[in-house]
């Protein structure tokens, strides 16, 4: 009994034995695995970089009572649209009417004193020439005619001064643009000495943007560009886009028109101003956004994101050699372009790096290369069977 039971469990332990070599032979019959694989080349590449940016009216025009006096009345709405020399607000101008009737009356009162001064001058010339009276008392009278004439002056000043302010209670809008808030109803007291304006008007036709670049975003901006002075760069700019807060990209493109010519010291950045044209008045001063902003490199290495892997927060690729053997290199990565790395340092034109698939290479590990676009086509042959199928 007890032979007849050794005899089969030494059998079942050779047909595994079997079992085995045979899957290992299998699996040497079938060589090494297939990767895709590419080459790297040098090309240039558009980078677009975003930066937060405030948004104003081309102008921004604080309107501001020059005289003082209560409000009468208010013409205009908060969000109003409003064009140059529209009726504003009125100030109430009853001690201003007075200041100018007074104003005026001194002047006709001088004006006749001028006249009897140039009479009394008219009068002593002859008696002088026929030396009746002394010169001294032409000289006298010319005096008086001359002092005359100077307060009519000094009359007339503070007469047209009364006008202007009296012009003063009638506000006009010095642009055109929209109306901002309205602090003020009818029959406040407003004057030169409110911290508070009346309203603000913005003039929105344009928009300016205003965004920073650091010192080191500075010099490599500044690195793409040609030309002996700044203006001769900002030329060269591109078109730059507008990322809105909802996250669209605004219709209009912008052109960048200044460059701050100090930099920060507190922040270490420098300002930039572009300009967007607002027809349809979309954009209001006090918004934000960011700018897109184009950068050309020359010469880089693009790999895609999935050929490298990420080891103690470095990045790494695999190298094939000529031997079809792979090995692990560290890579510097200077930008993330959607799907793909643009290479810094550790990848050099000419070298074959493995696209897909990391997660199964070991250093050393022989490999079957196939070029990446074939592998890809082989991908979507064989999607494009299973839809078929279904």
């Amino acid at each position: 009994m007890r032979t007849n039971f050794v005899i089969p469990v030494f059998a079942l332990l050779l047909l595994n034995l079997a079992s085995c070599s045979t899957d290992s032979n299998q699996k040497s019959a079938q060589g090494p695995v297939s990767f895709p694989v590419n080459t790297a080349v040098k090309n240039s590449v558009t980078v677009h970089r975003e930066y937060a940016a405030n948004i104003e009216g081309q102008q921004n025009i604080e309107i501001r009572a020059k005289v003082d006096g209560f409000v009468d009345k208010i013409y205009i709405d908060e969000g109003s649209q409003v064009s140059k020399g529209q009726l504003l607000f009125k100030l109430s101008a009853e001690t201003l009417n007075q200041q100018v009737n007074a104003a005026r009356a001194n002047v006709n009162v001088i004006k006749a004193q001028v006249e009897a001064a140039q009479v009394e001058v008219d009068k002593i010339k002859p008696l002088v020439q026929k030396n009746i009276i002394s010169p001294i008392q032409l000289k006298t009278a010319e005096s008086n005619l001359n002092a005359a004439e100077a307060q009519l002056k000094a009359a007339e000043a503070s007469y047209l001064n009364a006008k202007e302010n009296l012009a003063y209670t009638i506000i006009k809008s010095p642009v055109d643009g929209i109306v901002g808030s309205i602090p003020y109803r009818v029959g406040s007291l407003v004057g030169r000495s409110e911290a508070q304006p009346l309203t603000t008007v913005s003039n929105i036709s344009n928009v300016y943007a205003y965004f920073t670049l650091n010192e080191k975003q500075l010099l490599q901006f500044n690195r793409q560009l040609n030309g002996s002075s700044i203006a001769e760069k900002i030329k060269q700019l591109p078109e730059i886009e507008l990322i809105l807060a909802d996250g669209s990209t605004y219709e209009h493109k912008g052109k960048i028109e200044t460059i701050n010519g100090m930099v920060n010291p507190r922040t270490g950045s420098i300002r930039y101003r572009a300009i967007f044209p607002n027809p349809s008045y979309l954009l209001r001063s006090g918004i934000s956004g960011k700018v897109k902003l184009p950068s050309t490199q020359h010469e880089v290495i693009l790999i895609p994101q999935k050929a490298t892997y990420e080891l103690q927060g470095k990045k790494f690729v695999y190298l094939v050699n000529e031997e079809n053997k792979v090995h692990a290199k560290e890579v510097s990565i200077s930008d993330a372009l959607k799907d793909n790395f643009i290479v810094k340092a550790g990848l050099n034109e000419g070298e074959t790096f493995v696209v897909d698939g990391l997660i199964k290479l070991r250093d050393g590990m022989l490999i079957q290369p196939i070029d990446d676009m074939v592998a890809q086509g082989t991908q979507s042959a064989a999607g494009e069977n299973v839809l078929s199928q279904k």
